[in-house]
């Protein structure tokens, strides 16, 4: 316990000179986070490094998730979408299947779109929602154009595969829409 609160007090630059040592994390940081988890070879960012930062993070969200209530840890569940699905530069749609007590089954993309749109089959949730037997999902989409305002085509969505999963007794929680580092909750929004 002490040594994690050692870490608490370290300074960005400290903990990433302890992670990949003091020249590399002096190359890499330039005063913000965010531009690690972007590879960028004109500010000396390499893709490898990123990509495996993220991967890391990622994992961490993941396994937060698949031992938890997602419930409990709304922030986690958004930290998890948002870092898998911000920088795809296509629409790409998610459900993260919960059992009865709110714990993660799993987490599938179940379609994938273009720039601007995804079809998604409310037939093919129905029936990936009965194989994993859940009881609950969280619906998620991403917007590549950085805008996570819901379209009107997002809410007639949200209430067909609502009222689709409602015929065999599963619950619709919430519909995340990733844009970018910002997430929007239909739910929270009153939407649903």
């Amino acid at each position: 316990m002490k040594t994690s609160m050692h870490y608490a007090s370290l300074s960005n630059v400290e903990l990433l000179a302890k992670l990949i040592g003091v020249r590399e994390s002096r190359l890499l940081y330039r005063g913000y986070l965010q531009p690690l988890f972007s590879a960028s070879p004109e500010k000396g960012i390499p893709h490898e490094k990123c990509a495996v930062a993220k991967e890391l993070i990622k994992r961490l969200l993941e396994e937060e998730l698949l031992h938890g209530d997602a419930l409990n840890s709304p922030s986690a569940v958004r930290d998890y979408l948002r870092l898998s699905m911000n920088q795809r530069e296509h629409e790409v749609f998610v459900v993260i299947f919960l059992d009865a007590r709110n714990r993660v089954i799993t987490t599938e993309e179940m379609f994938r779109g273009t720039l601007t749109q995804t079809s998604v089959y409310p037939r093919e949730v129905v029936k990936a929602a009965l194989k994993h037997n859940a009881a609950a999902v969280i619906l998620a989409h991403n917007h590549p154009s950085g805008i996570a305002d819901p379209s009107r085509s997002d809410r007639v969505l949200t209430d067909t595969l609502k009222q689709a999963l409602a015929m065999v007794e599963v619950n619709v929680l919430d519909h995340l829409i990733i844009a970018g580092a910002e997430t929007l909750s239909l739910a929270e929004q009153g939407l649903m």
